[in-house]
């Protein structure tokens, strides 16, 4: 059976419905950076996660390819994944989707080097005719974070970041959103298939003790 990082790792993508915190380790991703609205038809971000997936599948195909990945086993490609800001602000503005800047990423496996990606960025662009170039070899370690599962809208997701920053405010921590420690999402619900009020969304942020 193919390893699957939702179901390996629920403590980071199936949180419950109300806030806890977590120390989320080291991982490697795909990424691709922008800014704009995600929404806009045919847009910078659309168009980013064609990169994004690309690249993936690429990369998870490749055993079937001459390159060989050293440690590889069969998987499933993790969700889709953001990390989001805006200039000036500490918080979000989520109506104001034009001024938002983003790195649009998708978790890979820990045998996947730096070497791997740069053949799947080149053997992706080739096979399917797609400028891949702006995808780039991203590594974060979030550390210590307060998150919960959003159920609903994106616009919607102000209510859950309330609770969570109760729940920071009444167990001794805050916010420690930063250039460096960003407004993170993980989209587990397929945005054209389900409705939203069915929408399943991770919302993470880093956090630190009080003072």
């Amino acid at each position: 059976m193919a390893f699957d990082f939702k179901k390996e790792y629920k403590e980071f993508y199936l949180p419950p419905e109300r806030p806890e915190i977590v120390t989320v380790p080291r991982a490697s991703y795909i990424a691709v950076r922008g800014s704009g609205d995600p929404n806009a038809p045919d847009g910078e971000y659309q168009r980013a996660i064609g990169v994004l997936y690309a690249v993936a599948y690429t990369l998870k195909m490749s055993y079937k390819t001459d390159h060989r990945i050293e440690g590889f086993f069969e998987y499933v490609v993790p969700p889709l994944e953001g990390f989001w800001w805006q200039e000036g602000m500490s918080g979000m503005d989520y109506k104001n989707k034009a001024a938002l800047q983003w790195i649009s990423v998708i978790r890979l496996p820990d045998f996947v080097t730096k070497a791997d990606f740069d053949w799947a960025v080149e053997t992706a662009s080739r096979k399917k005719k797609l400028d891949c170039s702006k995808a780039e070899f991203l590594t974060v370690e979030e550390g210590l974070c307060v998150q919960i599962m959003h159920v609903g809208p994106f616009d919607d997701e102000p209510r859950s970041v309330a609770l969570m920053d109760a729940y920071l405010r009444e167990n001794g921590y805050e916010n420690d959103l930063s250039a460096e420690r960003l407004h993170h999402e993980i989209y587990l619900s397929d945005a054209r298939k389900a409705a939203p009020e069915k929408w399943r969304t991770v919302i993470r942020h880093p956090i630190r003790r009080e003072g």
